[in-house]
């Protein structure tokens, strides 16, 4: 793949918020990709290796699908206590069941609201990739999002669970939806960008990009209540910051040029934060170019098996995610 130009480096218009913030500009410039289809699909060990052949359209959208899968199941249960429609489920792979999800204890009128419109967003996004995929469709993975698993998430983050008796229970309150809800947008939102540069059909990046878009805004919805409810129990700031720490070090702190680019320790809480503008809520994780910064799927992979270790399996996929293509299914060595 051709080197990329180096665009002009625009003015530093706020710091730097992860400890090893790279700039996006310098980064672009520095040479072959890596991430969803090339040497840097295989990890560290394998980045000396010939480039693999870059992945089709059909996989980056079916590696979109799996992670839709995730996110439909789990604001649906959350909203209304039952899944997606069961038309929703078959496709190509094995077909799994989604297991551990039931109605969330919602209280704040607001917060039902925001449940029930990411849910209903969610579900158009499986529907429509489906429809894009057609025939080449997968089928549902098998998905635990049961207390078990975002308990693991929120002791491998080092959240305070003393109150709750150990326990994270996603489903028991307006501020635990709030914060499982904050384990997937943002990876979501990187996942899609880091994709994004790789598709080759207009239509299908013009489709993703409002994917994008839409879990851009989802992100900040989740990001904003948070931070406002923060006020109140600033522990809520505390916990998003730890879980932004467990990201980074799933992820790796491995930097490298893309398309994805793979840029290390990018991922912040919504503390606020500290810029010439005086002290500033955090509802955008950006770079000091104002950028969301992206992730490869081998690290999309990290946080949704819960591992630092290459893996096919863990987390929240117990069998892994579906995919023709055996390099969109593994986490990287990190």
């Amino acid at each position: 793949m051709p080197e990329s130009e180096q665009p002009p480096v625009l003015h530093e218009a706020r710091p730097a918020r992860g400890a090893d913030r790279r700039d996006f500009f310098k980064l672009a410039a520095a040479g072959a990709a890596v991430g969803f289809g090339a040497a840097g699909l295989a990890g560290r060990a394998s980045a000396q290796t010939a480039p693999a052949a870059a992945p089709s359209d059909t996989d980056i959208l079916n590696f979109a699908l799996n992670l839709e899968y995730l996110e439909a199941q789990f604001y649906s249960f959350a909203a209304i206590g039952t899944g997606i429609p069961p038309a929703l489920l078959p496709g190509t792979q094995t077909q799994g069941a989604a297991v551990g999800g039931r109605k969330a204890n919602l209280q704040d009128p607001v917060v039902i609201q925001y449940a029930r419109e990411i849910a209903s967003d969610e579900l158009a996004h499986v529907t429509t990739l489906r429809r894009v995929l057609g025939s080449a469709a997968v089928a549902q993975p098998a998905l635990d999002i049961s207390p078990q698993i975002f308990t693991a998430a929120a002791v491998a983050a080092g959240i305070d669970l003393s109150a709750s008796g150990g326990v994270f229970d996603p489903y028991a309150s307006d501020d635990n939806f709030l914060l499982a809800a904050y384990i997937f947008e943002d990876v979501g939102v990187t996942a899609y960008k880091g994709a994004a540069p790789l598709l080759s059909s207009p239509d299908n990046v013009d489709g993703a990009a409002g994917i994008l878009a839409a879990e851009g805004f989802h992100a900040g919805i989740i990001r904003a209540a948070l931070y406002r409810r923060g006020v109140e129990v600033p522990a809520l700031w505390t916990a998003t910051d730890q879980i932004s720490a467990l990201r980074n070090r799933l992820d790796g702190d491995v930097s490298s040029a893309g398309p994805p680019q793979r840029v290390a320790n990018d991922d912040s809480g919504v503390s606020p934060v500290q810029t010439q503008f005086g002290l500033t809520a955090n509802f955008v994780p950006t770079d000091s170019n104002g950028i969301v910064f992206s992730r490869n799927s081998e690290q999309v992979h990290n946080i949704a098996y819960l591992t630092q270790n290459a893996a096919t399996s863990g987390g929240f996929f117990p069998n892994g995610t579906n995919n023709p293509n055996p390099a969109l299914r593994r986490s990287g060595a990190n």
